[in-house]
């Protein structure tokens, strides 16, 4: 299960950082979308 999180983890870092944001407001809305998946993700894993 940690190796599924780490994996969540770094990729959505890497998608936020390669999909740069002009403004602040872009940055906060990309890192909660890669929050609530990587809770999703988590979710799955504890369920399965």
């Amino acid at each position: 299960m940690k190796k599924i999180l780490l994996t969540l983890v770094i990729t959505g870092f890497s998608v936020i950082t390669l999909n740069a944001c002009s403004t602040i407001d872009g940055v906060g809305k990309d890192l909660q979308g890669a929050g609530q998946s990587i809770s999703q993700e988590a979710k799955k894993a504890k369920k399965g």
